[in-house]
């Protein structure tokens, strides 16, 4: 099939971090992952990946709790974790390429602890004009509650693990992406389009260019036409 969203992008960087805990401000990125997606006469093809672990900085701890649930450990970390500078430049040179589409499963929060990152370590101006899509916010208009990755996985029967692991779940994601566009193509709808619980308000801080809105737990109207 030929997805619609590369009539507009060339590139599909789909990415996922896992973290050291919720608060983007004050928690870490641990692992990145990042897949550089194209449409050749192949199909869809990647083009670059990349997953590394991020050293803690000094003085910090990894709870037990993010060890329980992603198997990442202190001393992967620590042996094998990379700077936080030279991960900042492969962001950087992974979004400089031409007319990038950034997706996430709940984008929101993987690109708040980016921002974060590249103010502290790098250059967060790469950011700015960047075109999102939040792959939980299309499953949101598709499936009713619970919304989690595992459950996309599930209900589009695709062959991926929701593993808690960011290359793992960044290539699920795509997978599940691409699952939703072949049952209905519509995603250019949702760019820059993130549904938020009416309960709980935005999670984080807003992103300038990106439009909020309320979405519920059950399928109603799409939230484009909301």
């Amino acid at each position: 099939m030929e997805l619609s969203l590369f009539k507009e992008f060339k590139n599909i960087i789909v990415l996922d971090t896992e973290t050291s805990g919720l608060n983007f401000k004050d928690d870490e990125i641990i692992e990145l992952a990042m897949l550089r997606v194209a449409h050749t006469v192949n199909g869809f093809e990647v083009l670059d990946e990349y997953d590394e672990f991020i050293s803690l900085s000094p003085g910090r701890e990894l709870p037990e709790k993010i060890t329980e649930l992603t198997g990442i450990t202190p001393f992967m970390l620590a042996t094998q974790g990379r700077d936080k500078a030279s991960v900042c430049r492969a962001v950087e040179e992974m979004f400089s390429v031409e007319k990038p589409l950034v997706v996430a499963y709940n984008s929101q929060f993987d690109m708040c602890f980016l921002y974060y990152f590249l103010a502290k370590y790098g250059d967060p101006r790469v950011l700015k004009n960047i075109k999102m899509l939040d792959a939980m916010t299309v499953y949101k208009d598709r499936r009713s509650f619970p919304h989690k990755l595992c459950n996309a996985i599930e209900a589009y029967s695709v062959d991926a693990v929701n593993s808690h692991r960011a290359i793992d779940d960044t290539k699920a994601a795509f997978k599940v992406l691409i699952a939703m566009a072949e049952e209905k193509d519509d995603l250019a709808n949702y760019i820059n389009l993130f549904g938020y619980s009416p309960k709980y308000g935005v999670a984080g801080t807003k992103i300038s260019s990106v439009t909020y809105k309320p979405q519920g737990f059950q399928p109603g109207v799409p939230l484009y036409e909301a």
